[in-house]
């Protein structure tokens, strides 16, 4: 099967496209309008629902969510934009890990209602399946999702514009400009990335994420520490990007504990919430690196779920990138680790971070993760092939090979400190 990712000529130019050399001559930085606070889309139709009502002339509001929670709080949206003098209608099909057919599936939903407005409310997936739709509804000449080049022009918005209510505070897809879905028959992530993929409208309100149970919270709040800590680590990032990753960072080591020992917690979860819009912001300009593209395949192959199988690489990650870059230095002055020598810092925070895992029950390794030793060697090939071809590999830090990627994982598989 042959992605975008995959074309040679591509896996050849990205690098240089996110080397910090082509970013110093032209950088671009996207943000959704972002609305945060506890009463964003109130039910009487006013706030935000007002805003929309002005730039949606048909008033058809098209509302994709999945799963009990989602729909129940879909529902609330509804209401709020049918009190605004909407149309509305709620597609609540969306499917865990994003699959391809699922979004085609929502796109001729989308296509028959003709929304002017479409509001993705839920959770990563939600909101990736959303985002594809959107594309295909936009663009109903468009037939292979999986080999969209991030630089081609879309043209999207001529129908309708998009708002993502995220309902839990992890992946920070409610400010980027990627969705990323699942090809079933070939088990692999699927990345789709435009700058006109970024939503026009971000609803930060905590009361969306408060009914999390504790092994959601921990595994969302891994993906956003995963957001923060590898775009910090990127070569594409800039002191803008750093600002916001950092912060986050140190959000996440303060509150995700707090909301994963009390999830009634409204202060933890509201900065959780925003904590992960903000590496979203991150991520979103500068990219992410091997957490990810190790962290894809894995959770792939062995049905781990996305927050932990990109969150567990975190300590691995750092570690091989330090040959050649010291910027794990500054998110060790943001958690306040002080320790000498640029190896001690390294160590301190890695320690800190398993420290974190313990106190989140998560396992400092793949081992603890389930997959047994022969699980792991009869995926190896596939595993490292598939992490290389990623484009997270693309903007690494440090350039890692098949056989290196093979290390990777072994290494990861009984918690050894990368030494290579």
């Amino acid at each position: 099967m042959t992605y975008w990712f995959t074309i040679p000529q591509v896996k050849g130019l990205m690098p240089l496209a996110s080397s910090s050399a082509m970013r110093g001559l032209s950088t671009t930085f996207t943000v959704p309008k972002i609305f945060m606070g506890a009463n964003v889309i109130p039910e009487g139709g006013r706030g935000i629902v007002r805003i929309l009502s002005a730039m949606c002339p048909k008033k058809r509001a098209f509302i994709v969510c999945g799963g009990h929670a989602s729909n129940r709080l879909a529902a609330r949206v509804s209401r709020a934009m049918k009190n605004g003098q909407f149309t509305t209608q709620t597609w609540d099909k969306a499917e865990p890990e994003a699959p391809l057919p699922n979004a085609k599936e929502c796109a001729q939903a989308m296509t028959q209602f003709e929304p002017d407005l479409i509001i993705a409310v839920g959770g990563g997936s939600v909101m990736d399946i959303t985002k594809a739709a959107w594309i295909l509804y936009e663009r109903p000449d468009i037939t292979d999702l999986g080999m969209l080049l991030p630089v081609r022009t879309l043209g999207l918005r001529k129908k309708a514009i998009l708002v993502a209510v995220p309902t839990t505070s992890g992946t920070g897809s409610e400010c980027t400009g990627v969705s990323v879905l699942s090809d079933e028959e070939t088990k692999r992530k699927v990345p789709i990335a435009s700058r006109e993929l970024f939503p026009d409208f971000a609803v930060i309100d905590p009361t969306f994420a408060m009914g999390m149970p504790p092994k959601l919270t921990v595994g969302t709040g891994m993906d956003a520490l995963t957001h923060a800590m590898d775009c910090v680590m990127s070569p594409s990032a800039n002191d803008m990007t750093d600002a916001l990753a950092l912060r986050a960072i140190e959000m996440v080591f303060k509150y995700l504990p707090r909301a994963y020992r009390n999830p009634g917690d409204r202060e933890a979860r509201f900065r959780m919430h925003i904590a992960s819009s903000m590496a979203g912001i991150a991520f979103g300009n500068a990219g992410l690196g091997l957490t990810h593209s190790l962290g894809h395949v894995l959770g792939k192959v062995f049905s781990i779920h996305h927050g932990v199988s990109v969150g567990i690489i975190i300590p691995y990650a750092l570690q091989f990138y330090s040959p050649v870059t010291d910027k794990y230095l500054d998110i060790c002055k943001a958690l306040d680790i002080k320790d000498g020598t640029k190896e001690k810092s390294l160590a301190s925070l890695v320690g800190k971070l398993k420290a974190l895992f313990q106190e989140l029950d998560l396992p400092l390794d793949l081992k603890g993760l389930g997959i047994t030793k022969k699980q792991l060697e009869d995926n190896i090939d596939k595993l490292a092939l598939d992490a290389l071809e990623d484009p997270d590999t693309f903007s690494c830090p440090r350039p890692i090979t098949v056989e290196q990627c093979k290390q990777f994982f072994r290494y990861a598989y009984e918690g050894k400190d990368i030494d290579f």
